[in-house]
């Protein structure tokens, strides 16, 4: 492959430059519409209740499903994130309470990954554990036993 030149470089830079100006300005115009239309929704007080429970219903539902969903492999704090963002889009404490979290986020994560690789196991075998367990009490690990024949008693699902 040919190297490029010089002009070629400027004018690729160029090219992505303007590309990203034009992403960013969609995305402050869709922000100034979402803006402009929250509020219109403000101005009544009986659509802008409504419309705040609707939040609040939808924020506490992903957030419980991140909160849910963390000690599986996937991302469960990314949904708790998200739940925590639709609730502080018109809650102050959950404004609070998301950087909070994602504070104590950080620090965990960043003195996780400077842990011993028995530390880090630790965690590997925690969370085959939590799936295995959840796997066991919905009745997965006893019908895919089934299917190779095996039909022991401490396999099936609890429930």
């Amino acid at each position: 492959m040919d190297p490029l030149s010089t002009d070629e470089v400027h004018s690729e830079q160029s090219r992505n430059s303007e590309s990203e100006e034009s992403e960013t300005s969609r995305f402050g115009e869709l922000a100034e519409h979402w803006r402009e239309k929250r509020e219109r929704i403000a101005q009544n007080r009986s659509l802008d209740l409504t419309y705040r429970i609707a939040v609040g219903v939808v924020g506490t539902l992903v957030l419980v499903a991140g909160i849910v969903a963390i000690p599986y492999p996937g991302p469960g704090w990314l949904i708790v994130f998200t739940g925590l963002g639709i609730l502080a889009s018109e809650f102050e404490w959950a404004h609070r309470l998301l950087r909070w979290v994602r504070k104590r986020y950080d620090a965990f994560m960043n003195w996780f990954s400077k842990q011993n690789l028995w530390v880090r196991g630790l965690g590997v075998v925690f969370t085959c554990a939590v799936v295995l367990a959840t796997l066991w009490v919905l009745g997965t690990v006893g019908m895919v036993a089934s299917w190779v024949g095996l039909e022991w008693g401490w396999l099936q699902s609890p429930l």
